[in-house]
């Protein structure tokens, strides 16, 4: 398992048990070192102190906060870890809210919340309770140097915690609206459809990041001294008639290791499910 990046209690009401949180998940891209492009020797960033005019070694380094224009108040690692709230070593779950009344757009970041040995039966407890109950917690934790307010889900085997954005923290953008009176009837039928056609369980091992794997060839392509070729451009088609368009779709839907007859069963069905409501 992976490193544990927080240790500490979880509480909910006078119930505290020993918990660990893992990372999620983590993303992977390619990454690439700066050369000297005249010998092909790598490049060193130098730490430079612009009053001394010369460079300076990592030691020398402090934090410091800019509270006016080139004024700063410099602050020491042993006064952050001072000021600390107490939620550094507990997470606090303030109230239980309903999974479905949480805007995804809120969530940050993903980790395993898991028990530690004298935990596993309250631990349990709470992820059973939330399955059933249809809820999650909403918590305060303080790690990473900040404090977070985070909720905790159940997932397939145990429960999940999602560091959340605060409100003041989701950007308000007036242009983000849709205009509902541009639809018409029959396109949204349509649309529907090839929704329909197109629906499948969610499956995250069938999706593939192709633009790594292209590197990773072009980096092989060009260890063996080869001729690099370009990924062929993706045909655009000019919409005229959305209608028509949409038709085409319909009669063109292609799934992966889906047969005919079972676009034709899901096509009916969907109809099936419109007239059924009314």
């Amino acid at each position: 398992m992976a490193s544990t990046v927080w240790k500490g209690h979880l509480t909910f009401g006078l119930v505290s048990f020993p918990v660990k949180l893992y990372s999620a998940a983590r993303s992977e891209s390619i990454s690439f070192n700066q050369l000297h492009k005249h010998d092909g020797s790598r490049i060193k960033q130098v730490l430079f102190c612009q009053a001394e005019d010369k460079p300076i070694p990592r030691t020398e380094i402090v934090k410091g906060y800019e509270y006016e224009k080139d004024h700063y108040v410099v602050v020491e690692d042993e006064e952050i870890k001072k000021v600390a709230p107490q939620t550094a070593k507990v997470m606090e779950i303030l109230e239980f809210v309903r999974g479905a009344n949480v805007d995804p757009i809120y969530l940050e970041t993903s980790y395993y919340l898991a028990p530690e040995e004298a935990g596993e039966k309250p631990y349990a407890l709470l992820f059973e309770a939330l399955k059933k109950a249809g809820y999650v917690g909403v918590a305060r934790v303080a790690m990473h140097n900040r404090e977070h307010i985070v909720i905790l889900r159940p997932g397939e085997n145990g429960v999940l915690m999602h560091t959340m954005y605060f409100e003041h923290e989701i950007r308000k953008v007036d242009e983000f609206r849709t205009d509902l009176s541009l639809v018409k009837e029959k396109e949204l039928a349509l649309a529907q459809s090839l929704i329909e056609a197109l629906a499948a369980d969610f499956e995250p091992e069938k999706y593939k990041d192709n633009y790594r794997e292209n590197l990773l060839r072009l980096i092989e392509t060009k260890k063996e001294g080869k001729e690099v070729v370009a990924t062929p451009e993706p045909k655009q088609v000019k919409v005229v008639d959305i209608l028509e368009a949409l038709r085409a779709s319909l009669a063109n839907v292609k799934k992966p290791a889906a047969s005919a007859t079972a676009i034709d069963a899901a096509q009916a069905e969907g109809t099936k499910r419109r007239k059924a409501r009314g």
